[in-house]
């Protein structure tokens, strides 16, 4: 049986709560947005309500590597007729600001977070990248629901890909709710 997908928009959130919020959600809290995205909305309400609730917040460092990679991208995105290379970008004068700004926020997301050891020593790495070959599963995505699944935490998160996991996932994204 697979483990029930809430709504977050229903969700009540109590200290007994123990979350794992995806890069996903942390980049529309904290992240550059685009402007009248709703799911900003839906998901700073719910981090409001979660920290008024005292849930516990965890976080891996997959999760802080994808934010602070993914931000930059973003940031970068902006700049591409300038930089059309990633990595020139980040050597450029223009990335320094940027960077002050990604590392700022990582902190302000590290302030609601306890840190968490996604046990990669103790992960079943053949499965997962035997499951990986298949072409249809995200390295990353499969490390964290086996971190939620061994830890017993509920993921938080906007990716349709975590579909059919074996975890509690609490969301906002219609194609996960269905």
């Amino acid at each position: 049986m697979t483990p029930k997908v809430e709504a977050i928009t229903g969700y009540t959130f109590t200290a007994t709560d123990e979350l794992l919020l995806d890069a996903n959600i942390w980049l529309l809290v904290y992240g550059p947005q685009k402007p009248g995205d709703r799911r900003v909305a839906a998901y700073s309400q719910a981090l409001n309500d979660m920290l008024a609730a005292k849930s516990r917040i965890y976080i891996d460092v997959l999760i802080v590597s994808e934010f602070i990679n993914a931000y930059a991208r973003i940031k970068w995105r902006l700049f591409s007729s300038t930089f059309p290379d990633f990595k020139q970008f980040r050597k450029s004068s223009h990335f320094q600001p940027i960077a002050q700004d990604i590392a700022a926020d990582t902190k302000q997301v590290l302030r609601h977070c306890t840190p968490i050891s996604n046990g990669f020593e103790a992960l079943a790495i053949d499965d997962l990248l035997n499951t990986y070959a298949a072409g249809n599963s995200d390295f990353n995505d499969q490390v964290l629901a086996a971190l939620c699944q061994k830890a017993g935490l509920k993921l938080v998160t906007d990716d349709a890909d975590f579909k059919g996991r074996p975890i509690p996932i609490i969301t906002n994204n219609r194609n996960l709710l269905i």
